[in-house]
């Protein structure tokens, strides 16, 4: 399947206008970096159906159309999610983290937490304050994969167990993923359409539009920093006793960012008070996990009316795993890639990984196109909205874009044409400009990132 095409099955789900369609410029294509899977498509395709759906937001206020153009190594190499901060590129993963080989076959633990690497160590019977990655190795070996995956599941942690295509498929949760759309945009509520402020053409075509972003771990807050890159004035709320990835700093770019403790009344009255007068709500809570604290998708509907909600999960809505924890790395392993990729290369006897975190990073990009369809729904028929996506969605779409013969045997491309360096609250941040370049407003970060806590909690 061809960008191009992709982006128009994008664009006919969400029920957008088709003739917006030819303001798309989309050059390049597969094979990017070396991988068998159409990765470049996934990531040109998604990244231009946000920037498109939200120029068309920009129309609906009265500007004219514009064009949008993405390059496919441009955008392959944003999806890297490379940065640098004061020259320091930081190690993304713990040395825990990763393939282990199991009594009979593999198991990805993700480690990058210390609750979750601590956990899994003592599932393996060490002693988190002693374990090196050599004594789990060991461990692993006494384990069946899937006996470990669900005893972790059921501990609460973090692992799962290298399945071919096949394997998941005929797994219960692999049937639900495969009934459900890429994405389901649904009406929750009736209000009648809210006023935007009043947009000029030279403004980005979200300016004036206000997004509460209550993600941490990358997809979520990818799609929060693409709406910022559009103009929307995007506030990351964390929780001020949760634990951070060290991609904030890049994934902050253009957001304010704030601390609130969903745990006390005062920190629930200070959501409230920000939700009265925000266009759209983003969330990756486990499910049910929110609507605990009095901000479910009806209560939000409630006291937002006329609000757009997007919720992120691992495994969708469906299925025996739909509450379950996962990341993008264990989605991977879980749903078939990490076997496939291997086989592609010859070397089926040694899983290999995705050459970049591809589900959370198109999952980013839809969450930013599903949050602008839906603002274009609130505007043409009231209305408030739930958008609902998934990385194991995102990996069942990325199987049906096929296979690129010999993309394993591509060398990876420089990301130097691509670079930017800025100041930010974490030091000289260096990072990926945005890929979709807008024809007469270019998308873009005016805020710089800054730590949690960094701003206020008020618009």
């Amino acid at each position: 399947m061809t960008a191009r095409e992709a982006l128009a099955g994008l664009w006919q789900l969400a029920g957008l206008p088709g003739e917006a369609l030819a303001c798309a410029d989309l050059t390049g294509s597969d094979p990017v970096f070396p991988s068998s899977f159409a990765v470049a498509t996934a990531a040109q395709a998604t990244i231009a159906a946000a920037a498109l759906a939200a120029c068309e937001v920009g129309h609906l206020r009265g500007t004219p159309r514009q064009r949008v153009a993405v390059d496919a190594a441009h955008a392959a190499c944003e999806c890297l999610g490379w940065f640098s901060i004061d020259g320091r590129v930081p190690e993304l993963w713990d040395k825990f983290s990763g393939l282990y080989r199991a009594r009979d076959g593999w198991v990805r633990i993700h480690a990058n937490f210390r609750h979750h690497r601590d956990g899994a160590l003592r599932l393996l019977g060490l002693d988190p304050a002693t374990a090196q990655r050599s004594d789990a190795e060991q461990a692993m070996l006494a384990w069946s994969a899937l006996d470990f995956e669900e005893a972790a599941a059921q501990a609460g942690l973090v692992a799962a167990a290298a399945r071919s295509f096949a394997q998941w498929d005929a797994t219960e949760q692999g049937r639900a993923i495969a009934a459900q759309p890429l994405f389901t945009i649904t009406r929750v509520g009736g209000a009648d359409p809210l006023a935007w402020p009043a947009l000029r053409d030279d403004q980005r075509p979200l300016e004036g539009l206000r997004v509460l972003d209550l993600t941490r771990i990358l997809a979520g807050p990818v799609g929060g920093r693409a709406l910022a890159a559009y103009g929307a004035d995007v506030m990351l709320v964390n929780a001020p006793h949760l634990p951070n990835i060290e991609a904030i700093a890049d994934t902050s770019r253009g957001k304010r960012s704030a601390l609130v403790d969903l745990r006390t009344e005062e920190g629930r009255a200070t959501l409230r008070d920000l939700l009265a007068s925000a266009h759209m709500f983003v969330q990756g809570y486990r499910p049910g996990g929110l609507q605990a604290l009095g901000f479910g998708v009806e209560d939000i509907a409630r006291l937002r009316p006329g609000s757009v909600q997007v919720s992120l999960s691992a495994y969708g809505s469906l299925g025996p795993w739909r509450d379950r924890r996962g990341f993008d790395s264990l989605v991977q392993t879980a749903m078939g890639f990490n076997l496939a990729e291997a086989q592609a290369a010859g070397t089926p006897d040694q899983p290999r990984p995705l050459p970049m975190q591809i589900l959370d990073e198109a999952t980013g990009y839809l969450i930013a196109f599903g949050a602008a369809a839906a603002l274009a729904r609130q505007r043409q028929e009231g209305g408030s909205w739930h958008v609902q996506v998934s990385l194991a969605r995102t990996g069942h779409w990325l199987r049906q874009l096929g296979r690129v013969e010999d993309g394993l045997a591509v060398t990876r491309p420089s990301l130097q044409p691509y670079l930017e360096s800025v100041a930010s609250g974490f030091g000289l941040l260096g990072g990926v400009r945005h890929s979709a370049q807008l024809s007469r407003t270019p998308a873009g970060w005016i805020l710089p990132s800054v730590p949690p806590g960094g701003s206020p909690p008020r618009w």
